[in-house]
């Protein structure tokens, strides 16, 4: 049996434990379980617990501004990664202060501010809010998820400098970032665990989609420990992989699922859907993300190793590739449909958020099976697609990841800091810019990459103008990611202080759960069973008021 179908059959065996004890518990261990849990989150930190305040949003708030402010760290590093392919010697000046980045390193660490700065902190501050909401209880320590959001940032700042430089002073700096990125996520984890431990009714699909995606992070890289399949680069490949399909693309989906129905006011298109692809992100391998596993081994301080498997792994990765599509295609589906339920791009235009949420729908299945392409060639003997994949993994952070998170976000944000954004035409502009830029600008770079991949082909010794001129262009395009990202910033962080007070008391619109339907427009019977409802669920008009009635004003 090869080292990936092992690490994938302990990873689904963990799963199906740990499903079977957060539906079950641990029987007379519960009540000490969650006692020292709780102390862990706050008792044990001493005064350092009192610096963050514990309102209800606070947490979120923190996480979202923080990943926003990531965004524009991350833009402004990819935009100069992908400017200095094209003239190596830009940003030569800098190295009077010790400072000299190429290329590769700049993508890289924009890469871990993007991934885990940007679209980790904005996923995990939706999760933050959403999760309580979903399971009817309130989450179980504001003021510890506030404190982390801190611990999270720190640690992404070290990542991106051990991108550039993984040792200083013969310390790998790597361990460190990962070691407090650890910490964090499991508060974080633990956190969401003990609100659900408290939940009034049973979790809906998406809330499924945002534990479960959190839980396989630190299982995934325990069951490719524990094979030892890390040494490979097979199983460096691997781990890459299941965190990108787990942590960011469950999660995501979940955030996503949540915030169509919420922000539209339509009831989920398709449960079925819903469990498609919750067990398909688990018991599949997405195949967006990077050709090798260099992320996972320089986390993990292992030595990087080339991606050579065998060829019963190379049967397997690529059959679970193939078998994602379905997972992949099924959000994909089920966002949009949800979202164009009840003409929510007519009755809602202006509504932050959605607009991003449709971007990242309508290109994840697109980029997913160009990505399969580019991976099913990086594991044969002589792979030929290899020049594609650092802008397809940059396509699927600023097309598919970054759209998403930052859309769940910018809806959600109203509701958790009780005020709008400054302006809804700075959102569109921005979103404008990002999303134009991203697209327009990274097709251009793979064009110049294909003219690189042709060149290397045909064997040409002399260097070609034409490839660095269209390289030159994609870069500029780009460049609107981070003026992008900037208005975005400046637009959430304006709105704290001067944004129109939001009625956060106002009953939501979603229809994620069963007991309650919000019933925003006049709809069939069949459309509101496929939502979820059944013969007990209440159907709530939304709007509805106990006030005496009056005579309508013409």
């Amino acid at each position: 049996m090869g080292d990936v179908l092992t690490s994938l059959i302990l990873f689904w065996g963990l799963m199906l434990l740990t499903y079977f004890l957060m539906q079950n518990g641990l029987s007379i261990f519960n009540d000490v379980t969650k006692s020292m849990s709780h102390f862990m989150l706050e008792k044990a930190l001493g005064p350092g617990i009192d610096l963050v305040e514990g309102r209800d949003g606070s947490a979120s708030k923190a996480w979202f501004i923080q990943g926003m402010l990531w965004l524009i760290a991350a833009s402004t590093l990819a935009f100069e990664g992908l400017w200095l392919k094209q003239d190596p010697t830009a940003l030569h000046s800098l190295s009077a202060w010790g400072y000299d980045p190429t290329a590769s390193s700049l993508i890289y660490a924009s890469t871990y501010a993007a991934l885990y700065g940007g679209i980790g902190m904005l996923l995990i501050g939706s999760s933050l809010h959403i999760m309580p909401r979903l399971a009817g209880t309130e989450l179980a320590s504001e003021r510890n998820a506030t404190l982390v959001s801190f611990l999270w940032t720190l640690s992404v700042l070290i990542l991106v400098v051990a991108a550039h430089d993984s040792e200083i002073l013969g310390v790998n700096i790597f361990l460190i970032g990962t070691g407090m990125h650890a910490l964090g996520f499991i508060a974080i984890v633990i956190n969401l665990l003990l609100t659900i431990s408290d939940r009034q009714r049973a979790l809906p699909v998406p809330g499924w989609l945002i534990i479960m995606g959190m839980l396989a992070d630190p299982i995934s890289t325990a069951a490719t420990i524990i094979t030892g399949s890390i040494q490979t680069g097979a199983g460096q490949w691997l781990l890459a992989h299941m965190v990108g399909g787990t942590f960011f693309f469950a999660t995501a989906a979940g955030v996503a699922l949540y915030v169509s129905s919420s922000a539209s006011g339509n009831p989920l298109w398709s449960r079925s859907l819903g469990a498609a692809t919750l067990v398909g992100a688990l018991a599949t391998i997405n195949p967006v993300g990077d050709s090798n596993g260099m992320m996972a081994a320089d986390m993990l301080g292992v030595t990087f190793e080339q991606l050579q498997p065998s060829s019963q792994d190379s049967i397997v990765m690529a059959f679970l590739m193939a078998l994602a599509i379905i997972p992949i295609m099924a959000l994909a589906a089920n966002v949009m449909m949800t979202l164009r339920g009840g003409d929510a791009f007519i009755e809602n235009s202006d509504s932050a958020g959605i607009s991003e949420l449709n971007l990242g729908a309508s290109m994840l299945l697109p980029l997913a099976v160009a990505s399969l392409f580019v991976q099913s060639d990086a594991l044969s003997a002589a792979p030929e697609l290899s020049g594609m994949a650092p802008t397809l993994l940059l396509m699927g952070i600023w097309l598919v990841l970054v759209p998403i998170s930052l859309g769940a976000a910018l809806h959600l944000f109203p509701k958790v800091t009780g005020r709008n954004l400054l302006s809804r035409n700075r959102a569109r502009w921005a979103y404008w810019m990002m999303g134009g830029g991203a697209f327009v600008g990274l097709s251009v770079t793979i064009m110049s990459d294909l003219i690189d991949m042709s060149l290397i082909e045909a064997a040409v010794e002399d260097s070609s103008t034409l490839s660095a001129d269209v390289q030159a262009v994609g870069a500029i395009l780009f460049y609107g990611v981070a003026v992008g990202a900037i208005m975005h910033s400046l637009n959430a962080v304006s709105g704290l202080f001067r944004g129109a007070r939001a009625n956060v008391d106002r009953a939501t619109s979603s229809s994620i759960t069963m007991e309650e339907y919000s019933l925003v427009s006049p709809t069939s019977v069949r459309k509101i069973l496929a939502g979820g409802a059944n013969l007990d669920t209440t159907v709530v008009p939304v709007g509805e008021s106990e006030d005496a009635g009056s005579a309508t004003e013409l």
